[in-house]
């Protein structure tokens, strides 16, 4: 008698549409439902590699690494124009886990940047900003403000040089007034001068320079003076 083979069972529908849904490797453009759109490198079905993502809501995209679904490595963040409508880099550097991390560089405007270190999207770490009004940080960051030593050069070339909490002068710290010609030299406390000695520095170079010198005061300890008082704003 003649052999019978056995039909072969069939693979169901949903799992075969499963499996080829399962995106891994190189692929062409990947169109999502909301409009957005997807180019470059996957696994496991998650981007994954190389690739570029253009967001439709918002009009951005990105170009750089991925990992597991999120930007991770080194990227480059754009946005339209609106005045130019062509796309105009808004931050290019580090990620992890979908947010800026390590050092990058971001533009805020075409006069204001910060280039330096970041942490989970904030500005941390060591790093320059430079203000649209002209003024020009650099120094230590935390969450997003000075904090740490750093130094704040005003528009008007007068700066300071010291310690800094939570986005304030705090602790010791200098104040050079070159149009003036003058520097102050003491402690702070949430941004305000407290305690500290004035004297001439630059008076000759300056701008404006006061009308008289100031006269020198000559203590028997100054060191000991203006460490009482600043002990008494640390207790505070």
């Amino acid at each position: 008698m003649p052999h019978l083979k056995k039909p072969r069972k069939q693979e169901p529908l949903s799992k075969i549409w499963d499996r080829k849904a399962q995106k891994s490797g190189l692929r062409h453009t990947v169109f999502s439902v909301n409009g957005d759109q997807y180019t470059g490198e996957w696994l496991d079905n998650k981007k994954h590699g190389k690739g570029t993502q253009i967001w439709k809501t918002g009009g951005a995209i990105y170009d750089g690494d991925w990992k597991c679904g999120k930007r991770e490595g080194y990227g480059t963040y754009s946005r339209i124009c609106s005045k130019t409508n062509e796309y105009a880099r808004e931050y290019s550097g580090g990620w992890k886990n979908d947010k800026k991390h390590g050092f990058g560089t971001h533009f805020y405007s075409l006069s204001a940047s910060y280039e330096g270190e970041w942490s989970d999207g904030q500005r941390s770490g060591w790093g320059r900003m430079y203000y649209a009004n002209g003024d020009i940080y650099e120094g230590e960051w935390l969450k997003d403000q000075h904090h740490g030593q750093g130094m704040l050069r005003l528009s008007n070339e007068n700066r300071y040089e010291g310690t800094w909490k939570d986005g304030r002068k705090s602790g010791h710290g200098k104040f050079f007034y070159l149009d003036k010609g003058q520097l102050y030299d003491g402690f702070w406390v949430d941004g305000v001068a407290k305690c500290g000695a004035v004297s001439d520095f630059g008076r000759e170079e300056s701008i404006m320079p006061t009308l008289y010198p100031i006269p020198k005061v000559h203590l028997m300890d100054q060191a000991s003076v203006l460490m009482e008082s600043i002990s008494k704003y640390q207790e505070e």
